[in-house]
């Protein structure tokens, strides 16, 4: 990272290193029901689509707030948000951990939402403004790969502390991790003025200001650029049932319809996750080396949709080739986080706050619906099922049902990719005539 005047070249690492750690917070949060969706439906007696909403609560709020942290972060700057996201989303996990009712419980969630929405975007406009264009998409990759620790974590490794010490002490002990990134956020970033080469600091006494005028011309820019749409629809295909899926229903479906044990599929879920992280940094470097976008695009968003095809069949798999599926899909899933760089690289380079939280809030709109849409059809389905102790259990061909609709919208967002623009990894953006 670089700026004239700006604090050392190691603190300005740090910082973006404390931006990274809040990032991996922020795909903890992400993914945590998935891990302990047995304990929520006991906790609170909840039916599918009720735990649906539980989860997707955190994506109803990530999806509107991408449009006004894009502009808050190409404005003011990302230390002022990273802070307030902090605290807020401290605030949301004590709830969350300490909830004694559902509606508790939802507010919680909502907050955890709202606080953590600001930190990516953040990443991503630092990233943008303060290295070589031609590297963007391999960065994004390496910091998605440190941030996908959160969803590794989020998986077996949060399912077995759940069982071992309970969910509640687990987003109680956040909370602290949370208000301490924003702190440290807020002390290790410096304010940027707009337009200025860095992203972490700037001359003392030149402070970012909020211009509403050049704010709405700007996204008002962005959204009328056609290139926008086709990488907006992909993120919200392959992001959007990827979110859904191993976010909340990956779990329930490996339990029930693969008759696995919680570990197992709680394994299952982990290695998806890594595969994802591993994948971030594959899919980026090899399109920066290609000097191409749309390739690597079209191959692994239709490689990605053909896999849904297996799990909608309903056939039980033998375990080793279960794993190395869902290692599989991790890997090729990673494929949306290209539509990042290909925003950028449509848009004007001093919006890719706007451009880059356009596109991500598509995938965010996607799990917001999928999630609570996919216990809603199961729920229509059930035939009266009970375990033990009272909660709900659903068939496999109720679990087709869900199936379906993510393998649709994994559908939808490869053929979408046929309509991306290539970039040749340049900014291709001209000022209209």
């Amino acid at each position: 990272m670089r700026s004239a005047g700006g604090p050392p070249t190691g603190r300005r690492r740090l910082a973006l290193a404390v931006v990274v750690a809040a990032y991996v917070l922020s795909f903890f949060q992400r993914f945590a029901p998935a891990g302990i969706a047995p304990d929520l439906v006991a906790a609170f007696n909840t039916t599918a689509s009720s735990l649906g909403v539980l989860a997707a609560t955190y994506f109803y709020v990530y999806t509107v707030m991408q449009v006004p942290t894009g502009i808050l972060v190409d404005t003011l700057g990302p230390r002022l948000i990273l802070l307030l996201g902090g605290l807020v989303g401290g605030a949301g996990s004590l709830l969350f951990g300490l909830a004694a009712t559902f509606d508790q419980a939802l507010l919680g969630r909502t907050l955890i939402g709202l606080g953590v929405s600001v930190t990516f975007i953040a990443m991503l406009k630092i990233i943008a403004v303060s290295f070589d264009e031609r590297r963007f998409a391999s960065l994004v990759g390496v910091a998605m790969l440190i941030g996908n620790l959160g969803s590794v974590l989020a998986g077996a490794p949060l399912s077995w502390l759940a069982q071992l010490t309970g969910w509640r002490g687990v987003f109680v002990g956040l909370a602290a991790v949370s208000l301490v990134l924003g702190l440290a956020c807020w002390w290790l970033l410096r304010e940027t003025a707009p337009g200025s080469a860095g992203a972490a600091s700037s001359p003392s006494g030149s402070r970012p200001r909020f211009d509403r005028t050049v704010v709405l011309s700007g996204l008002l820019l962005v959204l009328r650029n056609r290139d926008t749409w086709p990488v907006v629809c992909v993120n919200f295909g392959i992001c959007g049932s990827f979110f859904a899926f191993a976010g909340l229903w990956a779990t329930p479906f490996l339990t029930q319809a693969q008759q696995m044990t919680r570990s197992v599929a709680a394994n299952h879920v982990s290695l998806y996750f890594a595969g994802f992280a591993l994948g971030c940094v594959v899919v980026g470097t090899l399109s920066d080396r290609l000097g191409r976008r749309k390739p690597v695009l079209l191959a692994s968003s239709h490689l990605y949709a053909a896999i849904w095809l297996v799990w909608l069949s309903g056939t039980t798999l033998p375990l080793a080739f279960s794993y190395a599926l869902f290692a599989l899909m991790g890997l090729l899933t990673a494929s949306f986080t290209l539509t990042w760089a290909c925003a950028k690289e449509v848009n004007p380079p001093l919006l890719s706050g706007m451009s880059t939280s356009v596109t991500n809030m598509g995938g965010f709109l996607a799990a917001a619906i999928l999630q609570p849409l996919v216990g809603w059809v199961m729920d229509l389905r059930w035939q009266g099922g009970l375990s033990d102790g009272g909660a709900r259990l659903y068939s496999t061909a109720d679990f087709q049902a869900g199936v379906l609709l993510l393998a649709a919208t994994a559908g939808f967002g490869a053929l979408a990719a046929w309509r991306i623009r290539e970039t040749n990894c340049r900014n291709v953006w001209q000022p209209p005539a």
